[in-house]
């Protein structure tokens, strides 16, 4: 599937430009370094810990949606689902706003950068605002494309099977078997080519739309966590993070996996994706690990590249919370007939979005 591809693409140059903006930061930084409690040896084993307890955290997360598709009682079809949707979406939309904005423009208004410059416009909010719209935009053209697509080759099949069908009738005529009855697809009220809104293929396309784009949004941020909890030297700085970022992880895989669920992705393609996120974090660690010794966090470099990747991760997150997963799941017919439903989701929702920015306490 070539839309499979480009944004397979895409997300691997997201990773390139992380990836080679910070190890060409060099240690010259225009303002003093925080006095930290610098120990190489036993930072080391915190992050080596973090490294295994976020993936373990962030595979279990992910893939618990996804028994769904073997235990019939958590399939999207049930109630059930909507909940734990619900509950993922209040920690993807508190990830955006209590976790990721806040250090987008603690970086992007940092006293180490040219007051001149970054102080006389509120660049974080710039850029999350165009990531929001991008964001708007890319599921617009995206899901247009493939309705286009869709719609043009049902309606090369309705064609060739109602020429098919003619001919039949025709031959049936020749042999002296007249019927008055032209039978094609349309006449059975089969007219594959008009595609409706309801169509479960457009339906099942846009999930997969939305599927991409937020664990776009979500592999940036977590490629910059794991940057700088890899860079640190400092175990004071270290050791709260570990568990901290091990439940945040644990909570956002959870929001991942549900739409990836809905998107009924073949099993090898859900497989990589999980992987894919529950891998993320420990390779930014990794990432870390390699160039902390001419990292500096506090250079303007640095501070740059993660204050725009964070602001356009929050943009990208606070969206798809919103308007995909909330506004879609919350206006749906069926929990709007449900008054028991509606509790459950609302409740869901302010536990899962009260738990993750608990965790900003300590993250």
């Amino acid at each position: 599937m070539g839309f499979k591809t480009s944004i397979n693409q895409f997300l691997f140059s997201i990773l390139i430009l992380l990836i080679i903006p910070t190890t060409l930061i060099a240690a010259e930084c225009t303002c003093d370094k925080e006095d930290e409690d610098r120990n190489k040896a036993k930072a080391l084993v915190y992050k080596l810990a973090a490294l295994v307890s976020i993936l373990v955290a962030s595979a279990i997360g992910v893939f618990i949606p996804l028994i769904g598709k073997v235990i019939p009682a958590l399939s999207p079809e049930k109630n059930i689902f909507f909940i734990i949707k619900a509950f993922a979406a209040g920690v993807i939309l508190s990830t955006g706003f209590i976790h990721v904005l806040p250090d987008a423009f603690e970086n992007l208004t940092s006293p180490c950068l040219n007051q001149h410059s970054w102080g006389d416009f509120p660049f974080t909010g710039f850029v999350a605002m165009c990531t929001a719209m991008g964001t708007l935009m890319v599921e617009t053209y995206a899901t247009a494309y493939f309705q286009n697509q869709y719609s043009k080759k049902a309606s090369s099949s309705t064609h060739v099977a109602a020429t098919s069908d003619v001919e039949k009738e025709a031959g049936d005529q020749h042999h002296g078997h007249v019927d008055v009855h032209v039978h094609t697809h349309a006449s059975h009220g089969h007219a594959h080519g008009r595609v409706s809104s309801s169509d479960p293929s457009l339906e099942l396309l846009r999930h997969r739309v939305i599927s991409e784009v937020l664990e776009m949004g979500i592999i940036v941020h977590s490629i910059i966590i794991g940057i700088s909890l890899g860079a640190s030297d400092s175990p004071k700085t270290i050791r709260p993070l570990v568990a901290a970022l091990t439940f945040h992880q644990f909570f956002e895989g959870m929001g991942l996996g549900s739409c990836i669920t809905q998107a009924n992705f073949k099993n090898l393609s859900i497989t990589i994706r999980g992987l894919s996120f529950a891998l993320t974090t420990p390779i930014g660690i990794g990432i870390g690990l390699a160039i902390s010794s001419v990292y500096d966090e506090n250079s303007p470099t640095a501070l740059i590249v993660e204050g725009v990747f964070n602001a356009a991760s929050a943009g990208i997150l606070i969206y798809m919370a919103l308007v995909d997963l909330l506004a879609a799941d919350f206006m749906n017919p069926r929990m709007q007939k449900s008054c028991r439903l509606r509790l459950g989701c609302n409740l869901s929702l302010l536990l899962g979005a009260g738990c993750m920015s608990l965790i900003a306490k300590w993250a």
